[in-house]
């Protein structure tokens, strides 16, 4: 088997904890309508304040935040916190505990707001204020980008002239691949939205059972491939989701799934990255689609 992955592992499984409480459209932070009620299918395009919607958002910081960390700990796993700064700036003890637990912070913007409406100064502002707010709240300098869904055509160029090394808005491939922007390469870590745990928040109907078989689905099927292709799983969590008593059991019953297989390397998005830009380095023939 060709090792691809350190130590020989067919698979590198990337764990992305999602953090936007506290940053979402609320009319209290001067926005015109607030977040959808997720859960309840509920939109509202008046600017009225809703006080039980943030107070949905909030559990994933007093309850849900605190049942993630502690598996993590539990299973000695280092995840990708992808967070809107607001977030964090907001949550200094879950900042601070993401911080101590030695995880990656990929940057989520500065407020988990859309982007693509941005024109290129603010655009570049809001990428620059992302930036330092993590910084500070965590004492690291984040190396990676995921957008609210949506993104510019300026996106990957102010990212690379911000710093940033790697790109996730993507989910057309299940590993690392190179694109340009402006002639400059830009490494696109592409995520994965069907084994995110999302479904369950957009479709509460949606059973935590059949999300874990997915997940341990999509696990079996990527480690078979690894065998003598480079494989990368992404798992997106959100701390209001996964958090809840009713759907936290599931996420451990995935660690334990892959607990039982050898070969596979738990790693955050940065580590994956660089292993990628050491043993694939970007050539000039690489260019984007």
């Amino acid at each position: 088997m060709t090792a691809f992955w350190p130590n020989g592992a067919r698979l590198a499984l990337s764990v992305v904890v999602n953090v936007e409480e506290g940053a979402e459209m609320r009319v209290s932070d001067g926005d015109k309508a607030p977040e959808p009620v997720d859960e309840l299918g509920v939109t509202l395009k008046r600017p009225i304040r809703v006080h039980g919607n943030e107070s949905n958002y909030l559990y994933g910081i007093k309850a849900g935040a605190p049942r993630i960390m502690k598996l993590l700990d539990d299973h000695q796993i280092t995840a990708t916190f992808t967070a809107a700064a607001l977030a964090l700036e907001r949550a200094p003890e879950l900042a601070a505990a993401i911080a101590a637990g030695g995880h990656e912070v990929c940057s989520h913007g500065w407020r988990w707001v859309h982007q693509f409406h941005m024109d290129e100064a603010t655009e570049r502002d809001f990428i620059e204020k992302a930036t330092r707010s993590i910084e500070q709240t965590t004492g690291q300098r984040p190396v990676g980008w995921l957008s609210r869904y949506l993104l510019t055509e300026n996106t990957r160029r102010l990212l690379l002239e911000a710093g940033y090394t790697y790109h996730m808005d993507d989910y057309s491939d299940d590993q690392p691949f190179w694109e340009t922007a402006d002639g400059q390469p830009m490494l696109i870590m592409p995520y994965a939205l069907d084994s995110n745990d999302m479904k369950m928040w957009t479709a509460p109907a949606l059973s935590p059972a059949d999300w874990l078989q997915y997940a341990c689905d999509s696990f079996d099927w990527l480690y078979r491939e690894g065998a003598d292709q480079p494989r990368m799983m992404s798992l997106g969590l959100h701390l209001r989701i996964i958090g809840r008593p009713g759907r936290i059991g599931y996420f451990e019953k995935f660690l334990r799934h892959v607990a039982a297989h050898d070969g596979v390397w738990i790693a955050t998005r940065a580590e994956i990255a660089e292993h990628w830009r050491r043993t694939h380095p970007f050539t000039p023939t690489e260019t984007a689609p």
